[in-house]
């Protein structure tokens, strides 16, 4: 028999499925948007990019999301429909004309590629290109008529979106935990598993795309590990309106509690963001505090993009931004947490 979180489960992959074969119904019913953002240039209006289905190396599905996450153009921004059978590209598929996107302010940022026309740009792909890193965690992309190839296959979508570089888009993901305990201080076990039941950092993304790690972009010639820390400050600590004396102190906290970590995950991210060309990758670490009183010391607090911050239970009916819940999946995994 179905419990209910079984059937929450369900309901989500059926209308996920559904979202990439708009010919199937179900119950003759159809989903409605929930998430517009408050934010400039993004915004999720569209419930399949948000969903509680586990994703990380197999078919992109929130990659795929039929309504493009950007704010302030005056006609949505829709995908070219790409059924579950046509996603790879090793199948023909003649037919298939995406729209050729780029949002007007990438064209323009300094962090950002230029025009793969423009005079003198001339990347190197699948290498590291000056400081740009310019490789992929799964190996070789195929280059296709002078573009980066997803290596997870079509999205619906040309040109990059509202992302900054052709090819992968490097990031950063700390997943920080602690046992959840009870007033006496003892940890809670699951009544169904038995299992220790984890807490995680999980901050409201302010561009309303819901709960999410705090994590982010690694800068150019930056290391990962050190990526890992200064967006967890900015985001979790509010690193950036805070005092040199306080980010000194915080900064000293964080260094000596992410000195040990364990890497959980690398690679392609599932990501309403992603494009033909552009896509997300991240580097995901596991930060376990298991008595506490580490974590206890940090001065949480949502900063930067971030609109709210709490510590979040860690099980199967999680909602989180991209494919993030497997992220967590897999920590909980590895500390042999309830999930």
């Amino acid at each position: 028999m179905l419990n209910q979180r079984s059937i929450l489960a369900l309901v989500s992959s059926i209308s996920c499925f559904r979202a990439l074969n708009p010919s199937l119904s179900v119950a003759g019913k159809t989903r409605q948007s929930c998430y517009t953002s408050t934010e400039k240039n993004f915004s999720f209006n569209n419930k399949y990019c948000i969903s509680t289905i586990i994703q990380t190396r197999g078919m992109h599905e929130k990659a795929r999301c039929a309504i493009y996450p950007l704010k302030g153009q005056a006609d949505p921004v829709k995908r070219f429909t790409v059924p579950n059978d046509k996603v790879e590209w090793s199948v023909e598929w003649t037919d298939y004309s995406p729209l050729e996107f780029t949002a007007p302010f990438v064209l323009t940022a300094v962090w950002a590629d230029p025009p793969l026309d423009k005079k003198d740009f001339s990347p190197s792909w699948n290498s590291l290109d000056e400081k740009v890193n310019r490789k992929s965690h799964e190996g070789d992309y195929k280059i296709q008529d002078g573009r980066p190839l997803n290596p997870h296959g079509r999205t619906g979508l040309s040109g990059r979106g509202i992302l900054g570089r052709w090819g992968p888009n490097h990031a950063a993901d700390p997943v920080v935990t602690r046992w959840q305990r009870d007033g006496a201080g003892s940890q809670i076990l699951n009544t169904d598993s038995g299992l220790p039941v984890l807490e995680f950092v999980c901050i409201e993304r302010g561009d309303g795309g819901g709960w999410a790690i705090p994590g982010g972009m690694v800068d150019p010639g930056e290391k990962v590990a050190t990526a890992l820390k200064r967006e967890f400050m900015e985001e979790a600590m509010d690193s950036t309106q805070a005092s040199s004396e306080e980010n000194a102190e915080n900064s000293a906290l964080v260094d000596k509690f992410f000195s040990e970590g364990t890497e959980v995950y690398k690679g392609y991210v599932d990501d309403p963001r992603n494009t033909d060309n552009s896509w997300m990758e991240t580097v995901v670490m596991s930060f376990h505090d298991s008595t506490g009183d580490s974590v206890g010391k940090l001065k949480l607090k949502a900063g930067d993009d971030a609109k709210n911050l709490k510590w979040m239970a860690i099980d199967d009916t999680l909602t989180l931004y991209a494919s993030h819940k497997a992220f967590v999946k897999k920590v909980a995994e590895l500390l042999k947490a309830h999930w």
